[in-house]
């Protein structure tokens, strides 16, 4: 097909200011993602948009497989969805009240809650 440009599991934008370490999360406008490497501000930087991701939580928030999970773009974690969380994807373990990570299928999809 003439007008297929990528699967979009993973699209490659500019670092934002301040640079980004490999692994973390982050927003770019109503896109979420997970940085495939350390870069500098301004150097090409590829983000998964999808696939399982061991991301830091909340130690407050108790996950059960399947629950629904959005990301906190102030704490920098995963939390329960809820005022001015980014929707991000579904845990894939239980993760209980301690614990500061948690695996998570994105879903490539998301907005951030009002």
């Amino acid at each position: 097909m003439k007008n297929y440009i990528q699967n979009g599991h993973v699209i490659t934008m500019p670092a934002a200011a301040g640079g980004i370490a490999s692994g973390d999360g982050l927003i770019v406008g109503s896109l979420f993602g997970v940085a495939l490497h350390s870069a500098a501000e301004g150097e090409a930087l590829e983000v998964a948009t999808e696939g399982v991701y061991r991301l830091p939580k909340a130690s407050t928030a108790v996950l059960s497989v399947g629950t629904r999970v959005a990301w906190d773009n102030t704490a920098k974690n995963i939390n329960l969805p809820g005022a001015g969380r980014f929707p991000v994807g579904i845990a894939i373990e239980a993760a209980g009240n301690g614990l500061t990570s948690v695996a998570v299928r994105l879903d490539g999809v998301g907005t951030v809650a009002a």
